[in-house]
């Protein structure tokens, strides 16, 4: 090759080098990241389309729940609130036969359209008794969330347990809104 078209293959080459280093730092990576971007944007809006679908579909179930929970939930008025929910943990605790031993009511209003009754109770009885307890908490038609459990033995057989617990009833101080059908 002749020094002349060697040069000229060099500034060639330099120029192609140089093209395709800026066609690769201002084409090239910012329409990778876009495309990438938009390939996790389109990702995200499949699984949120794919969520609509699956509430959609459970719509009922979910409206039969929240009706059933609003119908169950504590009254507004505290102190009708803690008296109902006494009655009830005295009514459960002679069916099991589970003594309870001391009761702290707590009321917590953290929001504009709910209060919660937080309520610590202590009970004693054997294992068979106060899972029969727990249970009838649990499965009751109050609106009751068991947030903590202790369990702990008063003698060294096990035979005689002491149960502390944390429960949490809700009380909504503005009506659910009503479906108003269109006619």
């Amino acid at each position: 090759m002749k020094i002349e078209n060697r040069q000229h293959f060099l500034i060639m080459l330099v120029a192609v080098g140089a093209a395709l280093l800026i066609g690769n730092s201002l084409i090239y990576s910012p329409l990778a990241k876009l495309w990438s971007a938009r390939s996790s944007q389109i990702r995200n809006l499949n699984n949120q389309v794919a969520d609509g679908k699956n509430l959609i579909k459970s719509a009922t179930t979910l409206s039969n729940q929240w009706s059933n929970m609003t119908a169950n939930c504590l009254p507004s008025n505290t102190s009708l609130a803690e008296n109902q929910l006494l009655t009830a943990l005295t009514s459960w605790s002679r069916s099991t036969t589970v003594d309870i031993t001391s009761i702290m009511p707590q009321w917590k209003n953290d929001s504009t359209n709910y209060m919660t009754l937080n309520m610590r109770l202590e009970a004693s009885g054997t294992i068979a008794t106060l899972t029969q307890f727990l249970y009838q908490i649990e499965s009751g038609s109050m609106a009751l969330k068991l947030d903590s459990v202790e369990l702990a033995a008063h003698d060294t057989t096990g035979q005689q347990l002491t149960l502390g617990i944390q429960v949490s009833g809700l009380a909504l101080l503005t009506p659910p809104p009503t479906k108003q059908v269109k006619r």
